[in-house]
């Protein structure tokens, strides 16, 4: 039987029930230390490795009586499967003595050194997004590599801070309060996942008027929450709209598959919506914006959707020949901004060349705040 020595994220007990899984309760985890070495943060992530040191010591835990299923989940979780990393054989300190462990080691210990990591630190930023996201990466065990995995990592990231986003709902008022064991997900499946994914459901729900429905297969194309900004300058009276290129009006067979849209874009893992318009505000437009005025969360298309978006009026200067080309090449984007009266853009709602719901949303929610703005303080 292998008893292992863990130092970094999997210390986190959240995080190691959902990698171990069932077996979890069954492993004794004890304090331990590995002298000889020590924990540093791989720079440019949020988790550490361990490096040989002849003056260091790794503080951590030492997992015993792990089953074979446990072993073969943490090994998929660290990426045993061609990933960079190994077990190497190790003697740790307890308080009882000396054990034979392994750890999990990278494959190279090439690169720069990183800082001192911190569990506290990590756990207060990325402790419950990692346990999100771990959910994810151990569905896949047995039904891809972790190398595999490995690539979608960081779109799994994203999915999991939706998640995470999602537990601040909104009021229910008027609508029903889900309680648990309202909605019962008999059966799972991701029959594709890459930047989206696409999961199916076999599920039962509790109807309105009180008894279980009949079984029901659904489907739902899923992605990371999405923040949009419209520039607007209260002095000029105008706003600023970017137009790409947008595959979905071209799968529609749209014949105009370029679109007016305010600033979007995803909202990444470990970030906020309002840092995220900020963000994409400058990476689209070269925009710094003095405020943010939120406008509201909703689903765009809820019965196909998991997307979440969360809507925001910046107010910035738009003079004259501030609108110009820009998005990251590399990432594919093709960006044109137009700076556009207040009464204009109007005039594209009503005569539908505006035809994207952001857009809409987004201008019909200022037109309501005008006013407002215009006014000097």
């Amino acid at each position: 039987m292998v008893d292992i020595f863990i130092y970094g994220t999997l210390m986190h007990m959240p995080l190691l029930r959902v990698v171990l899984g069932a077996d979890f309760d069954a492993v004794d985890v004890q304090p331990a230390r590995l002298p000889g070495w020590r924990v540093e943060a791989v720079p440019g992530e949020v988790y550490p490795m361990v490096r040989a040191d002849p003056e260091g010591v790794a503080e951590g835990l030492l997992l015993s009586g792990l089953t074979e299923e446990a072993l073969a989940r943490a090994d998929f979780y660290e990426g045993l499967d061609n990933y960079g990393y190994l077990r190497k054989p190790v003697e740790v300190q307890t308080e009882t003595g000396t054990a034979q462990a392994t750890v999990y080691v990278p494959v190279s210990e090439d690169g720069q050194r990183g800082a001192p990591w911190l569990l506290s630190d990590w756990e207060a930023r990325w402790g419950e997004l990692s346990v999100l996201a771990a959910e994810e990466v151990m569905w896949w065990m047995g039904r891809a590599s972790t190398t595999e995995v490995g690539k979608r990592y960081g779109v799994i990231c994203t999915r999991a801070q939706a998640r995470l986003n999602a537990r601040q709902t909104a009021p229910t008022t008027l609508r029903r309060a889900a309680q648990e064991g309202d909605v019962e997900v008999v059966a799972l499946s991701r029959p594709y996942a890459g930047f989206f994914a696409v999961e199916e459901y076999e599920l039962i729900h509790r109807r309105f008027g009180g008894r279980p429905s009949a079984q029901m297969h659904r489907a739902a194309f899923v992605s990371a929450d999405a923040a949009t900004v419209l520039p607007y300058d209260p002095v000029r009276d105008r706003v600023m709209l970017v137009e790409q290129l947008r595959t979905g009006p071209l799968a529609r067979g749209d014949a105009q598959p370029w679109v007016l849209e305010p600033i979007a874009g995803r909202v990444d893992p470990g970030e906020t919506p309002e840092d995220c318009a900020r963000r994409e505000a400058q990476e689209e437009a070269g925009l710094e914006l003095h405020r943010l005025i939120p406008i509201g969360g909703y689903y765009p298309s809820p019965g196909a959707k998991s997307e979440f978006l969360h809507g925001f009026i910046g107010l910035a200067e738009l003079p004259d020949g501030v609108a110009g080309l820009g998005g990251a090449e590399d990432e594919g984007e093709d960006i044109r901004a137009h700076i556009v009266g207040f009464e204009a853009a109007m005039a594209l709602v009503e005569s539908g060349e505006a035809n994207i719901g952001t857009t809409l949303i987004s201008l019909l929610k200022l037109a309501g705040l005008r006013d407002g703005l215009r006014t000097p303080a």
